[in-house]
């Protein structure tokens, strides 16, 4: 009976997480789904130069408007970099399709606090910034030649998202097709997006509900001095984060039971930032750019990510802005009221309904698909249709 209580407390987790973001998440496929529409590949691929700083801006600015699915995003930033993308540049655009999109920051605040939320955004710049000067100093310039040549194995096929035409930004965004693009979209992000979210919030309540406290606690030495415990714990979150398979938006309700259970700031912060180094992911670096350079991106990430976090939980610490832990998360996500996240729920959910709707009366046809390895033709390029979301 012990066991089932457990269960259906584990259960009843993971569906206050859904209830509590599903709006976020309507919220920010639409919109990201709108930019697809309106900002089409070229303008992407001409922003991506030679690696200067001002390219590296432009880069993270069009990869926080793209998708926030880590496999599509992992996809584009291979098709640009072996299309003649400069490394910076193409990691930047990985580093910002991930880390600044807006449901990831809008989830965050419904689950962690406008905090996190903010460390998150910060962070994604400072994750640029960081990655940026490392390649600096250790760049593989043989490596990378290596890695752009590299012969995949295997041919699969990428769906690319749906671009409207028009000369200026504001034809397309008024153009009658715009409506059936973004449904199309929307639907598209969903269909990569559903399984690691609905993993993301089952193992996050299952890990609620049986991982005692103490167990986090011990695992992120909660009782060490801030000089110990910081440090290893921005150290130990992207090792919990490849473990766990889940990546993208998925892994925020793991990062919500992490703080929960004792986790410091900037631990949370590098688990949040390592969702492109979950073993699944490694394993596709390696078939699009061979073991060694597959390698050097997995170090160059996990530092990047360690001493980026580990930034950002000193100048939150320092600026007295670390959010406490007094916060009952648990109790948060299993409260349900007719509040303003039922009524947001209600609204947002007619708006996916419609969506998936107008997705149904016009279906992407074939001629809407491209190999992989070819250059995106719209949106914000590639996206996977086979692996994992």
């Amino acid at each position: 009976m012990n066991i089932l209580h457990q269960i259906g407390h584990a259960l009843m987790m993971s569906l206050g997480m859904m209830w509590q973001t599903g709006w976020t998440l309507v919220l920010g496929f639409t919109i990201s789904s709108l930019l697809q529409t309106v900002v089409p590949a070229e303008k992407m691929r001409e922003a991506l130069g030679r690696g200067g700083p001002g390219d590296i801006a432009a880069a993270t600015a069009l990869g926080a408007a793209s998708s926030s699915c880590s496999y599509a995003a992992a996809a584009i930033m291979r098709t640009l970099f072996k299309k003649g993308a400069a490394l910076s540049t193409s990691l930047a655009f990985l580093f910002a399709s991930t880390n600044l999109v807006l449901e990831l920051g809008i989830i965050l605040y419904v689950l962690l606090g406008w905090q996190f939320m903010v460390g998150e955004w910060i962070g994604g710049v400072v994750l640029v910034v960081v990655m940026s000067l490392l390649l600096k100093l250790v760049y593989p310039k043989d490596l990378v030649e290596e890695a752009r040549r590299h012969e995949e194995p295997g041919s699969g096929h990428h769906h690319m998202s749906m671009t409207v035409k028009g000369d200026a930004w504001w034809e397309r965004l008024t153009n009658p097709k715009t409506r059936i693009r973004v449904a199309q979209n929307f639907a598209m992000e969903w269909s990569m997006l559903y399984k690691d979210l609905l993993i993301g919030f089952l193992v996050g309540g299952f890990l609620a509900a049986f991982v005692p406290d103490a167990w986090w606690k011990a695992m992120f030495l909660q009782d060490a001095s801030p000089w110990i415990k910081v440090p290893f714990d921005v150290l130990i979150g992207p090792v919990v984060a490849c473990l766990t398979f889940v990546c993208s938006i998925g892994n925020v309700p793991l990062a919500a039971v992490l703080w929960a259970g004792g986790a410091s700031f900037g631990g949370v912060l590098s688990f949040l930032y390592a969702d492109l180094l979950v073993l699944p992911l490694l394993d596709v670096y390696r078939r699009y750019f061979g073991w060694r350079m597959a390698a050097f991106m997995a170090g160059l990430f996990f530092v990047t990510m360690a001493v980026s976090a580990l930034l950002m939980d000193l100048a939150f610490d320092g600026l007295g802005l670390v959010p406490s832990h007094a916060t009952d998360v648990r109790a948060q996500l299993t409260h349900f009221a007719l509040n303003y996240t039922f009524w947001l729920d209600l609204a947002f959910g007619a708006l996916a309904v419609y969506l998936f709707w107008v997705n149904g009366q016009h279906p992407m046809d074939h001629g809407h698909h491209a190999k992989e390895g070819q250059a995106p033709s719209g949106g914000s390029g590639a996206r996977p249709a086979h692996g994992h979301a």
